[in-house]
């Protein structure tokens, strides 16, 4: 069978699931935002618990592969499968690195432990850009921004190389895996992520975006195992009903549960920690099959394509132009009160950069590299 007709019969999508990727991000942005106005103390962060966007994702990426490609090997190679991750990731990758390198420099922040921004030669802002669209992480040695981030330019990326391991992984491993080895996979990363969040210092799971600290790629791997496991897991052996209103029960959820204050202070961790991993393990697993229980039309179809469509640009693009808004928040002491119609004007720039990348590049590239690389390839 061609690579053509895999094209073909391409799988409807889960058009819930869609939309809840993009309010996701949303929420991710929000909580970037407002970040600066904690100064450091997750007790004081708004919108508390946005981070765990990232894990919402990761389970939303194990359930849709799972779901996309399992019964799909015998007519498909190894080459198509990873051409097609490509098309889908890396034109986003590329804008989001270049557009980080073209911002960079209005970004000059000492007060946040970025050193002299305007004094970084320029040639390692190049390295770093072309190394970040190629997805390959850098070091302390090229940390032109001084956060100790794997994609200095963007910081977010560093999810989209946890990403990349997943879909290795899947490819060569996991996807031959039985649903039985794959339990046992999903109870060890579960032990891992419980034993990590309710005895870490910290009281969550933040963390994962630095590639030379240990503790860091070990808070990467434990964030990235039992969420994409699981959603392979849940997306093989759950059988689902049809289930009304979905979309907005588990739109309710998410934005409910990612919302939540920090519980327990620093005085009780661990309380914060065990809510963490309620969300990852109950939580988030029940408003994936929610979302994949149900059906939309009409205007609400629309709006779950939309933000389906957004999700991808908005996460990759947004952090650039939030970095600009933390600078000038810290430079001059601005509380939120002060500062809060320029956050609301970085939160609407995030978006329609957003939107005017998704229709002018991201949709219009990824479909000129389809009929190129896998529609007219025999």
């Amino acid at each position: 069978m061609t690579n053509r007709s895999i094209e073909l019969k391409t799988k409807p999508h889960y058009k819930i699931l869609d939309g809840l990727r993009g309010i996701a991000a949303i929420i991710v942005v929000l909580f970037h935002v407002l970040e600066i106005h904690s100064g450091g103390d997750h007790t004081k962060q708004l919108i508390n618990h946005g981070y765990l966007a990232v894990d919402f994702f990761f389970i939303l990426s194990g359930y849709v592969i799972s779901y996309a490609y399992d019964d799909r090997w015998d007519i498909m190679s190894l080459g198509h499968f990873f051409k097609r991750r490509i098309i889908r990731l890396q034109p986003m990758l590329i804008f989001g690195s270049i557009l980080g390198a073209l911002l960079f420099y209005f970004q000059d922040s000492e007060i946040l432990g970025w050193g002299r921004i305007s004094d970084i030669p320029s040639w390692k802002v190049l390295l770093v850009t072309l190394l970040g669209c190629f997805l390959i992480p850098v070091g302390k040695g090229l940390d032109v921004r001084g956060w100790n981030e794997m994609f200095p330019l963007n910081g977010p990326a560093w999810t989209l190389f946890f990403e990349e391991i997943a879909n290795i992984s899947y490819a060569f491993i996991l996807r031959k895996l039985s649903n039985k080895i794959m339990l046992v996979l999903v109870l060890v990363a579960a032990g891992f992520t419980l034993h990590y969040a309710l005895t870490n210092i910290h009281g969550d799971i933040i963390g994962g975006w630095a590639i030379d600290d240990p503790v860091q790629l070990k808070i990467g791997f434990i964030r990235l195992s039992f969420p994409f496991l699981a959603g392979i897991l849940l997306a093989r052996t759950v059988k689902l009903k049809q289930i009304k209103n979905s979309f907005l029960y588990t739109s309710f959820l998410l934005i409910f549960f990612l919302s939540i204050p920090r519980l327990g202070g620093y005085e009780n961790y661990w309380i914060n920690g065990l809510y963490e991993c309620f969300c990852l393990m109950i939580v988030f697993p029940s408003i994936v099959l929610l979302g994949a229980s149900g059906q939309v039309k009409g205007k609400v179809a629309q709006i779950c394509k939309f933000l389906g469509d957004i999700s991808y640009p908005i996460y990759i693009t947004h952090f650039p132009v939030v970095y600009i808004y933390m600078a000038w928040v810290s430079n001059n002491n601005y509380t939120l009160k002060d500062s809060w119609p320029f956050a609301v004007l970085t939160f609407v720039i995030s978006v329609l950069l957003a939107v005017f990348v998704m229709k002018l590049y991201d949709i219009p590239i990824r479909t000129w590299l389809k009929n190129k690389y896998l529609l007219n390839k025999k």
